[in-house]
């Protein structure tokens, strides 16, 4: 039975969408810069996935039908539920791959200062193998829980009206599904 939602459901479409394209701007901005000797570095084969893993978001299909309810309202609200499972469980891909591209950046930038133009030499190794390891804990730390914290976090933060967004078990089974 339509329970007179649909207008909150659509505007929850739109936020949603909203941080989805916020996070894929950011994402299609990263510079990948890297010298050869670089390339197979941990910290850039990091930023390539995640990029990667952006851009296989962006490109999926949306798997739902798209079809009208034509003013059928109770078609109309399992059709904005299912848009908005669909849009929560992009944006907390995108999220996750933003967090680890986060901890990635702060590595290189990082890695720049240690450096300052020069060549890695015997003498840095500890710095950079101390860098390498703060990486690894800070991508350890992007957990699923870490992401759905952190997006309910801010959407409430925000007044935004979470009520049907999917528990972080609906977002998993979803990924794992597909």
């Amino acid at each position: 039975m339509a329970d007179g939602l649909n207008e909150a459901r659509a505007m929850r479409v739109a936020e949603l969408m909203w941080d989805f394209r916020n996070l894929q701007h950011y994402m299609t901005q990263v510079k990948m810069d890297v010298t050869p000797e670089e390339y197979y570095l941990e910290g850039y084969m990091m930023l390539r996935a995640c990029v990667s893993e952006a851009q296989a978001v962006l490109a999926s299909q949306y798997a739902n039908p798209a079809t009208h309810p034509r003013g059928n309202l109770e078609a109309e609200k399992e059709q904005l539920r299912g848009v908005i499972r669909d849009a929560c469980v992009r944006r907390f891909q995108c999220q996750k791959a933003y967090l680890r591209t986060l901890a990635v950046q702060r590595w290189i930038d990082s890695r720049q200062a240690i450096l300052k133009g020069q060549r890695a030499h015997a003498g840095l190794m500890p710095h950079l193998q101390a860098l390498d390891n703060q990486l690894r804990a800070e991508v350890a730390a992007v957990t699923d829980e870490h992401v759905d914290y952190s997006l309910r976090a801010q959407d409430s933060a925000q007044g935004k009206w979470i009520a049907e967004d999917p528990p972080l078990a609906v977002i998993q089974q979803h990924l794992h599904s597909g």
